[in-house]
């Protein structure tokens, strides 16, 4: 059953005198439960596409609905995290997972409660008296994550969150990711540069064209789950990651022509 319905979306961005279009026609279904990764050259239209899902920016045209319901502006069933992540350097750990709920009315002690099955979840129980600035990278990438999912949205927005990790944080991360996707299972929409990281993640990979972004190809990731680190170096991953890099590297190729 698809969550995500979104027919012949279109965005113009207007500047000035000129026109620009950055998504067009673009229509793609997303099921319950599926976790979908997208790549594309820069500036090909990835990142507003989950701007205008999340109802933050308006499309132009088509229509977007989530179980259902029109699109017309954010709302609970959608949750965003972005590569800043925003925390609040005066709140706690726990604070920061637990101001979604504050704002919700909650009471005290189901905050508690709900914050401490959060941090468990996405192992910072041990630290939820910590400040953001005590916490390494990965571990602030787990408590927007954990604040993210504070909200209880059936379906999450990530735009490019790893992008400023070292390599080794952002693996790790990847197969924390994972675990906790597969605990929650939520439906999710991965933007990404990374196509080894595409390939890691997702049920299916969608490729954006260069600008204006539409949808050139779609490939399903047959891998077995749970993955490990070790599935990149299989024969099967390779393929996949080839495969994506062809298709990827004409539109990378056509956007550094026309100047994008």
């Amino acid at each position: 059953m698809a969550v995500v319905e979104v027919e012949h979306l279109r965005k113009l961005f207007v500047r000035g005198s000129s026109r620009v279009a950055a998504i067009h026609d673009l229509s793609l279904r997303v099921a319950d439960g599926e976790f979908l990764t997208i790549v594309g050259p820069s500036g090909c239209g990835k990142s507003t596409f989950l701007h205008i899902l999340g109802g933050f920016v308006p499309g132009d045209g088509g229509t977007m609905r989530v179980d259902g319901r029109p699109v017309h502006g954010p709302g609970p069933d959608r949750g965003m995290m972005f590569q800043d992540l925003a925390l609040f350097p005066w709140r706690t750990v726990a604070g920061n997972v637990g101001w979604a709920l504050e704002v919700q009315g909650r009471p005290r002690a189901e905050r508690e409660a709900a914050v401490e099955k959060l941090l468990a979840l996405v192992g910072l129980l041990p630290f939820k008296q910590l400040y953001p600035n005590e916490l390494s990278g990965g571990m602030r990438q787990r408590v927007a994550l954990a604040r993210l999912l504070s909200f209880e949205p059936g379906v999450l927005l990530m735009d490019e969150p790893f992008g400023a990790l070292d390599a080794q944080t952002r693996e790790l991360m990847q197969e924390e990711l994972q675990s906790i996707w597969q605990q929650a299972r939520k439906t999710v929409l991965f933007v990404t540069h990374d196509i080894d990281e595409a390939v890691y993640l997702g049920d299916r990979v969608v490729v954006f064209t260069a600008r204006p972004g539409e949808i050139k190809a779609e490939i399903p990731i047959a891998l077995p789950r749970p993955r490990d680190i070790e599935v990149k170096k299989s024969a099967e991953f390779l393929a996949y990651r080839n495969t994506l890099w062809d298709l990827l590297r004409e539109e990378v190729l056509k956007a550094r022509e026309e100047g994008a």
